[in-house]
């Protein structure tokens, strides 16, 4: 089977042909259809990720697909199963062999495109606004990075959740995408003063905050009292030292969050998640805004989609016809 695989760190991806895998006890072989990208696979190839895996390996944190072997002790998936999984890596791949109970079963109206773009994306927002800041209707939410792939998840959610949304993003494109997911007011990082404007709206209850920085900063101090923010990423590539006294003087609540956690730490919080979120999917509430669907060999391309933020939304790759 073909594969887009780390070979060296900070270099780009490598096709290879690999044995096709065969299922371990508690494994599915899936056959792979598509595979969504993520800002943290750049951290992967740069080595600089949470997880940090012996060289050379499969890229590729979620995908989607068909279930065409199962292994000894698994009693929930059958061959023939459409399912996605959030895999931490091997997603680029034909054939992945990966842990039966991180595979979700999808509904038939969800193509593979949008499963594959799904589960991390929704996932971490989900998990965020509701079960981490328990976000309420009515409440003011801040996104910034608004038209990332996590980002535009929260303005949608938020949206669907009863909260007034106000979105952060480069440019009037990618503002544009964000009032078509449901965005009330709009802020180009670019040009706009973020702290000037949020106050003026009155504040914000709760901040989604993927990119850190001055962004964070400016976020910071248009907070409300009892204010919930959310840091969930470092896309600026600065780490926010957070001062403790205005967080006393506010009575503010930082959240952090590491979705993926919870796979080991608590699996219910991610499972009760998905069956939200699929149902939300199913009644026609949710609809995941994919930029760019690419082939397999086209990964290198589409992760520098996601480096230089020309990507709106989800990079998905076609790893096999389907």
């Amino acid at each position: 089977m073909r594969a887009m695989q780390v070979t060296a760190y900070d270099t780009p991806l490598q096709m290879v042909d690999l044995e096709r895998p065969v299922p371990g006890a508690g494994q599915v072989v899936v056959r792979v259809a598509t595979c969504g990208l993520n800002f943290g696979d750049l951290l992967i190839i740069k080595g600089t990720y949470q997880e940090k895996p012996p060289l050379p390996f499969t890229l590729g944190m979620e995908l989607a697909g068909t279930v065409v072997a199962v292994g000894d002790g698994v009693s929930n998936l059958r061959e023939g199963q459409r399912i996605a999984a959030y895999t931490g890596f091997n997603g680029l791949a034909e054939f992945a062999a990966i842990p039966a109970d991180v595979c979700v079963p999808i509904p038939d109206e969800m193509p593979f495109v949008d499963a594959a773009a799904f589960l991390i994306a929704y996932g971490t927002s989900h998990v965020a606004l509701d079960y981490k800041a328990g976000l309420k209707a009515s409440e003011r939410l801040l996104v910034l990075g608004a038209s990332g792939g996590v980002g535009l998840t929260a303005v949608e959610l938020g949206k669907l959740m009863g909260a007034e949304v106000i979105a952060c993003a480069r440019g009037a494109e990618k503002l544009e995408i964000c009032r078509q997911m449901g965005a009330d007011h709009l802020i180009n990082s670019e040009t706009d003063d973020i702290r000037a404007i949020v106050k003026d709206l009155g504040g914000a209850d709760v901040v989604y905050d993927p990119i850190g920085g001055d962004q964070f900063k400016a976020a910071l101090r248009a907070c409300n009292a009892e204010a919930r923010l959310l840091p969930l990423g470092f896309a600026s590539g600065e780490v926010p030292q957070i001062p403790a006294n205005i967080l006393l003087v506010k009575n503010l609540t930082v959240l952090g969050l590491y979705w993926g956690g919870y796979a080991k730490l608590r699996p219910s919080v991610l499972t009760d998640s998905f069956k939200t979120l699929i149902d939300w999917y199913v009644a026609g509430k949710l609809k995941p805004h994919v930029s760019n669907v690419m082939s397999l060999s086209q990964a290198n391309e589409a992760l520098e989609l996601l480096r230089t933020r020309k990507a709106t939304g989800k990079v998905v790759i076609e790893v096999a016809q389907f």
